[in-house]
């Protein structure tokens, strides 16, 4: 397993790595490391028992904000990257953990801006 820090260096790096057109958009969203899917984030998300999340972003896509948004207190989109799913994907390889992080950075970045999945895959089949 890789230390805690080292991983969130590497969520750090990858989302250096977000396209410059896409950069300046990212406003008041969070990103964190969790070890594992929570309980309630697997019924919310209706995964079963072999299913895993990469990464999951909560919150008021960029698209659907309106004029009133951030008026007042606004708390702050969320995006989680998990580490135990994301080294398990990469079968303990660290090249492999880093190339699965930018993969699920770029994807809860796209969930951000407003992309839907079939918009994200789209979009993801693009940048390869």
């Amino acid at each position: 397993m890789i230390p805690r820090e080292e991983f969130e260096q590497i969520v750090i790096d990858e989302l250096a790595k977000v396209p410059e057109r896409f950069q300046h958009k990212i406003k008041n969203v969070v990103f964190i490391v969790e070890d594992e899917v929570s309980r309630e984030e697997r019924g919310e998300n209706h995964l079963t028992k072999g299913q895993d999340l990469l990464g999951l972003y909560k919150g008021i896509p960029l698209i659907a904000r309106g004029d009133n948004y951030g008026v007042g207190m606004t708390l702050p989109d969320v995006i989680t990257i998990y580490q135990g799913p994301t080294e398990r994907g990469a079968n303990g390889n660290t090249g492999r953990v880093r190339e699965v992080v930018r993969e699920t950075v770029f994807h809860e970045v796209a969930h951000y801006l407003g992309m839907n999945e079939g918009e994200v895959a789209l979009w993801e089949s693009k940048q390869k």
